[in-house]
């Protein structure tokens, strides 16, 4: 499984070590930037940085210049780190799309939440819809159309369909299957799935042909 890039820009090396330090610990890949031109020549050539950790006060670009760049082409997401406190500067860092804003000195501990909390909002936006081989699920409006038309599915069904998709390609056992869809404290047994699965495929039609059935295992869901 591939880390999440982290882009850490600022000019103060203990800083951007001790941020990376913590970042690193929590399992991220990070990248790291000393000043302003650096950061954007860095992000350019890395089109998988999922969170930019961005100083204000830097030599040759700014940080805001530096996010006014990177806005005319990406809303990755972007958590200012400065110096200042003052509304004015969090205010103005909003105005050109900052996600989120902390002022030095932080808790190290506290940031990296942030970088989890940030990344979390960002994939719930970007994951609100799901496409696959005619099949369309919209997480937002609890809607599922195989081929432009609607079909009605319970709320587990959809859940189900749901994991499948966002899992296609991979074997999933029956165990956790119930882990992520009926969650931990569920004391079911795999006759559960079986019975949704079953009642899945008849309502997908020809599609429910996607959901295969691994003996002995559980179920990989595939579009050939």
């Amino acid at each position: 499984m591939e880390k999440i890039k982290v882009l850490v820009v600022d000019d103060e090396s203990r800083m951007r070590k001790l941020v990376s330090d913590f970042l690193t610990r929590d399992g991220y890949e990070v990248i790291e930037a000393g000043d302003g031109e650096e950061a954007v020549e860095i992000f350019f050539q890395n089109k998988d940085i999922a969170v930019i950790l961005l100083d204000v006060m830097m030599p040759k670009m700014n940080g805001w210049q530096v996010l006014k760049t990177i806005r005319e082409y990406s809303q990755v997401p972007v958590i200012m780190l400065t110096a200042k406190g003052e509304e004015q500067d969090e205010l103005h860092g909003f105005d050109l799309g900052v996600d989120e804003y902390i002022s030095k000195p932080f808790s190290p501990k506290i940031l990296v939440a942030r970088v989890g909390a940030v990344l979390k909002r960002s994939n719930q936006i970007k994951s609100s819809k799901l496409e696959c081989g005619g099949i369309v699920i919209d997480k937002a409006a609890h809607q599922v159309t195989i081929d432009g038309k609607e079909i009605e599915l319970s709320f587990k069904e959809f859940e189900l369909l749901t994991y499948f998709m966002e899992n296609r390609g991979l074997a999933l056992s029956r165990e956790k299957i119930l882990n992520n869809v009926w969650n931990y404290d569920y004391f079911g047994d795999a006759r559960t799935i079986d019975t949704h699965v079953k009642k899945l495929r008849s309502k997908m039609g020809e599609k429910g042909e996607y959901i295969h059935t691994i003996w002995g295992m559980g179920y990989k869901f595939e579009v050939e």
